[in-house]
């Protein structure tokens, strides 16, 4: 069975995405493993969905489906206990619901879900595939013909030397004490927490709580974000078409380049949601002017 590249669904201009209306997409084959696929967008600066494993079940990689790509990666938990692999160094990662896992280009990785449930794990990807990171790249670099899952050589070392497995560790585990806070807007203050945030790639979660707003923001680069709970209202003041918006769980949405946005919590129940951008967090049409990157609009 040869390699099959995943759809790319991209929009023109902002963008709701309902959960029934995301695209569905069977990813690999018998030898690496098959994961069900929901792709919410894949433009051409960042890549988002929502990848799903049985219990019990794993992919690897195979001659066809190589699990090495030229991006940054970011999988954030959402069901499930996910165990993650680079299979090239044999270190392995145990990842909670509410954590995630970061690991950069050239790194090998391999995932098994480890929980009686269905996992389901909330992807971004950037530099993306339309910019030939994923499939095309992969079948570049050198096939890993042995895979491992132990690091042998800390037998005997821990937990002594645990600060040096750490500092070797190809793919880092994001728990909740690890996130960078930030409270973003004049007006109305947001805490943000990053979880990674490179020259390719800022991923963050936002916590609202009933009735909080957050002050318009732009960011230099497309956003794409996914709603883990609560309802979310979207308001894009400078919008042509529709400007209110509103999100139940598992939808997600989608915010080109330099459009100011706005978050809404008027429910009575606290809202989560988990954002990407790429590649750049701040700036925005803005910036040259010397604005606040979450500066509302003139």
């Amino acid at each position: 069975m040869g390699y099959s590249p995943s759809p790319r669904p991209t929009f023109d201009g902002p963008a709701l995405i309902p959960f029934e209306r995301v695209t569905r997409h069977l990813w690999g084959e018998p030898a690496s493993g098959e994961v069900a696929d929901w792709i919410y967008v894949s433009s051409e600066r960042i890549h988002q969905l929502v990848f799903g494993l049985l219990p019990g079940r794993m992919f690897r990689h195979s001659e066809a489906y190589r699990t090495v790509f030229g991006a940054d990666v970011l999988y954030y938990v959402l069901q499930g206990t996910l165990m993650i692999a680079n299979p090239e160094t044999g270190e392995v990662h145990r990842v909670a619901p509410g954590e995630a896992a970061f690991f950069r280009r050239d790194t090998w990785h391999h995932a098994l879900n480890h929980s009686e449930e269905p996992l389901r794990v909330l992807e971004f990807f950037a530099p993306p595939p339309s910019q030939g990171t994923s499939g095309s790249y992969a079948r570049t670099r050198p096939f890993l013909t042995q895979s491992r899952y132990t690091q042998d050589q800390w037998l005997g070392r821990l937990p002594m030397e645990r600060d040096a497995v750490h500092r070797e560790a190809t793919i880092r585990v994001i728990r909740e004490g690890d996130l960078l806070w930030r409270l973003e807007g004049e007006v109305h203050p947001a805490p943000i927490g990053l979880l990674c945030s490179t020259e390719h790639l800022t991923v963050g979660k936002l916590r609202l709580l009933p009735g909080q707003q957050t002050d318009p923001q732009v960011h230099g680069g497309d956003e794409a974000l996914y709603v883990v709970s609560g309802t979310l209202n979207i308001r894009l003041p400078e919008a042509q078409g529709p400007r209110w918006f509103e999100l139940r769980p598992g939808d997600g949405f989608f915010v080109p380049q330099g459009i100011h946005h706005e978050y809404f919590n008027i429910s009575g129940a606290p809202t989560e949601l988990v954002f990407g951008v790429a590649p750049n967090y701040l700036g925005g049409k803005d910036q040259d002017a010397g604005a606040s990157p979450n500066a509302p609009p003139r």
